[in-house]
């Protein structure tokens, strides 16, 4: 042990420097491999137990979308529409549904049939159940349409699904290819509100007010509520029109189930001397000025009336 220590303090200051030079290029090897030596890539986090952060969650909910109607596919099947029961203001059509929205916007546009006779259906996903006109006498042949796809458009239709006393008298809807009708921009409709005693002629937006009061149905023959349109406008011979137009609506009274004689109780604007408050049969009684505006409009113009 003596000899060991005898030999470390033998060594020359040279020597101790030697060693020192040594030691200090060992530490620096050591460094610059630590940053220049490639290092293996970290392991990415298994997805399913990644950390999620732990932000609280927006307290306002996410607004859902309204959903948009099917668009039906295109049927290009041949139909005898002849065959059919036709739709028409005398028509009683169990098979066609009453109008699922009878205050709903309308879609801008009137509907006619190229031919003689277009099928129509209740659900494009069917069979057609009726058949729309040309032409007819009481006319009824341009329609307004509700709804517009690409290939189908839902129209309001005369007739009725069933006469008051035995079922719904209210408006009929159905559906037809656009490859069977002639479609035409319509921006107007009128607008009836029975508690306002208003009526007003609404285009491209703008209301114009055509009568501040008018004659309504009384209590025991009220006047039809929801969409309609105009479907005939004609000159009779009728005593309390004092010679102006009659403009007839595709809607029919929802109580009566005929009137005058006849199998059909169709509602109309039409002029008459006795025109304020609950007194008619359920047409709707006006002044020589708004019937005039109202005969002006073409058929399929859209009507709406509410309570």
């Amino acid at each position: 042990m003596n000899d060991v220590i005898t030999r470390a303090r033998r060594i020359r200051p040279r020597e101790w420097a030697l060693i020192g030079i040594i030691g200090v290029l060992i530490i620096a090897l050591v460094v610059i491999g630590s940053v220049i030596w490639p290092h293996p890539a970290a392991t990415p986090a298994d997805p399913s137990t990644t950390s999620v952060a732990t932000t609280a969650p927006d307290p306002t909910p996410t607004p859902t979308a309204t959903p948009t109607p099917t668009d039906f596919a295109a049927n290009t099947d041949t139909y005898d529409a002849h065959a059919l029961p036709e739709a028409n203001v005398f028509a009683v059509l169990p098979q066609l549904p009453v109008d699922p929205e009878p205050e709903a916007p309308f879609a801008g546009y009137t509907a006619r049939a190229l031919t003689g006779m277009v099928p129509v259906w209740a659900d494009p996903l069917g069979e057609p159940v009726a058949a729309l006109p040309q032409e007819h006498r009481y006319g009824g042949t341009t329609v307004a349409v509700v709804q517009r796809q690409e290939n189908w458009v839902q129209v309001l239709l005369t007739g009725r699904q069933s006469v008051p006393s035995t079922g719904s008298s209210a408006q009929l809807t159905g559906w037809l290819r656009t490859s069977d009708i002639e479609l035409a921009p319509l921006d107007t409709t009128v607008e009836v509100n029975l508690t306002a005693r208003t009526i007003d002629i609404v285009h491209a937006g703008v209301a114009e007010r055509i009568a501040s009061d008018f004659g309504s149905g009384a209590d025991s023959s009220a006047t039809p509520l929801g969409r309609a349109f105009i479907h005939l406008t004609e000159v009779t011979s009728f005593a309390y029109t004092r010679g102006h137009p009659i403009v007839y609506l595709s809607l029919q009274s929802p109580v009566l189930d005929g009137f005058g004689g006849t199998s059909v109780a169709v509602t109309a604007f039409h002029y008459h001397d006795s025109r304020t408050g609950a007194i008619s049969n359920g047409c709707l009684r006006l002044s020589e000025a708004a019937i005039t505006k109202l005969a002006e409009l073409p058929a399929g113009t859209g009507v709406v009336i509410r309570e």
